[in-house]
């Protein structure tokens, strides 16, 4: 589970979560995804097709900005959802 202080403790732009899932939310064809902390204390989940590179998705892929999914990819307290940038 994300924490704050597990994020705190990340360096900046580290990517610390990938995968590949199939939601409808998203596409619907499978997409890869990766979450990203950020410079200052915050964190994303970008995605893009399945077939593409993780570091094709970290730099050109959309940001997801549906809560439930967000805490499906990525277990987190409300905290650590908190500093999720939208």
């Amino acid at each position: 589970m994300l924490t704050v202080e597990k994020l705190n403790a990340m360096e900046p732009e580290l990517d610390f979560a990938k995968g590949v899932t199939q939601n409808p939310v998203l596409h619907k064809d499978p997409v890869r995804w990766v979450a990203v902390r950020g410079i200052k204390h915050d964190w994303a989940i970008y995605y893009h097709l399945a077939t593409k590179l993780y570091s094709f998705v970290m730099t050109n892929g959309d940001k997801c900005k549906t809560k439930e999914v967000i805490r499906d990819l990525v277990p987190c307290d409300d905290e650590a959802m908190k500093l999720y940038r939208y």
